[in-house]
């Protein structure tokens, strides 16, 4: 179930990446659906208890090597869909996911700023 005491600080957008994670009594694969600069959420066939510590690696687009998360926390579960808060990274990784992130930024801003404005269109 979702927890309803969890709170987003950044913005997640929208993503297709392979993620390969860890915890205590398991190790799975699945999909990233979207990614913010503290976290993630995750698409797969298990179901981790909330509150779990859990080591990812994520497969970014034009990147050779996996994004570590050295330790991240299971903030919420939903079914087959679970949120990772991001815990400790190091620095060259924050660094990547800063770089995807602002591409993806800049992405979502040139897709709006290229949209008619819709506030002005007639009902």
């Amino acid at each position: 179930m979702v927890s309803q005491s969890y709170h987003r600080i950044y913005l997640r957008y929208p993503t297709q990446y392979s993620i390969i994670f860890g915890w205590t009594s398991g190790v799975g694969e699945g999909l990233v659906t979207n990614l913010s600069f503290n976290g993630c959420t995750v698409q797969c066939d298990r179901t981790p208890l909330v509150g779990a510590e859990v080591r990812v690696s994520i497969l970014l687009p034009d990147q050779t090597q996996a994004l570590s998360i050295e330790r991240g926390a299971i903030k919420w579960v939903d079914g087959y869909q679970f949120g990772v808060e991001f815990q400790r990274l190091a620095l060259d990784c924050r660094q990547r996911l800063n770089h995807t992130l602002r591409k993806a930024l800049i992405h979502r801003l040139k897709t709006h700023s290229s949209r008619p404005d819709q506030s002005n269109v007639p009902t």
